[in-house]
């Protein structure tokens, strides 16, 4: 299917089947690092169902992002060298089950042009829902296709980005992520070679490969998670970001936050290069 604005728009596909297990969801967990410390007992709840002490394996809520991975409107065409996540808002209707069958509906919500060789953006939407139908979460991803400019289309329309607050952070939280952490990511579903193969990167313009933007993501909910919800993933009902330049898998991200009520305003940089890499987060807590 050629790349048009009418044929994107179209886009949907309806009762996609996923299914995971506890091994999905603990793989996950230490896709974004949770349990380098193997002593941590708040940590290990998320990647450890216990033996002396049995206990519920907990799920990270931004592990919906994987639960259906492959999931989507269908194939788009996009010059897939040339696409990067460009924002995830992920609202939260109930707390990930440790393991289940799932149903996946997905439909394109926008089409945004910037103009021949500036690329445009796509969003689109995924309703997860339960055995019983239903809702689990909701994703609305965008992504920037920055080879596929000038097929029509407004520019105008995104949503107004979240503004974070301009005073000094209430907290900061640094994590580390390993050399490897992106090919241990990957396993939780996203094979693209972008985060592991240093050729295919040298070809999309990075020195090597980058760390998946998803694992971002969960880095920020574990910033969250760690410090205003209590380890407790049913205080989650939204986490939303917007990506705006990769980490390299190695460096140290920092998560500066701020709490006004039930929201948790965020913004992430790498440490060692001063470099922000996540803007204008969102969590909305219970």
């Amino acid at each position: 299917m050629p790349v048009s604005y009418d044929n994107l728009m179209a886009m949907k596909n309806l009762g996609q089947k996923y299914s995971y297990t506890d091994r999905d969801v603990m793989l996950y967990a230490y896709g974004i690092g949770l349990g380098a410390d193997p002593m941590d007992e708040r940590e290990l709840s998320f990647v450890n169902e216990a033996y002396f002490t049995p206990r519920a394996v907990k799920v990270v809520p931004t592990f919906a992002s994987v639960a259906a991975w492959g999931s989507g409107p269908g194939e788009m065409g996009l010059n897939k060298l040339l696409v990067v996540d460009g924002e995830r808002d992920i609202t939260f209707h109930k707390p990930m089950p440790v393991t289940a069958h799932i149903t996946a509906d997905s439909s394109v919500l926008g089409v945004f042009d910037k103009g021949k060789d500036k690329g445009l953006v796509v969003r689109h939407q995924t309703i997860l829902k339960d055995e019983k139908g239903e809702a689990l979460a909701t994703l609305v991803a965008s992504r920037f296709a920055r080879g596929d400019g000038g097929i029509g289309g407004s520019s105008q329309g995104q949503p107004e980005p979240h503004q974070v607050p301009t005073r000094a952070p209430d907290k900061t939280v640094d994590i580390s992520t390993r050399p490897d952490q992106a090919l241990i990511y990957r396993l939780c579903g996203d094979r693209n070679p972008l985060h592991s193969d240093p050729e295919f990167a040298k070809r999309g313009g990075f020195p090597r490969p980058i760390l998946h933007g998803m694992c971002t993501y969960g880095l920020t909910c574990r910033a969250v998670l760690q410090t205003y919800a209590d380890y407790d993933p049913s205080a989650f009902k939204r986490h939303a970001v917007r990506f705006s330049s990769p980490v390299y898998p190695g460096e140290t991200v920092s998560v500066d936050l701020w709490k006004d009520g039930n929201v948790v305003s965020f913004e992430a940089k790498v440490k060692e290069r001063n470099v922000t890499v996540i803007k204008s987060g969102r969590s909305e807590l219970a």
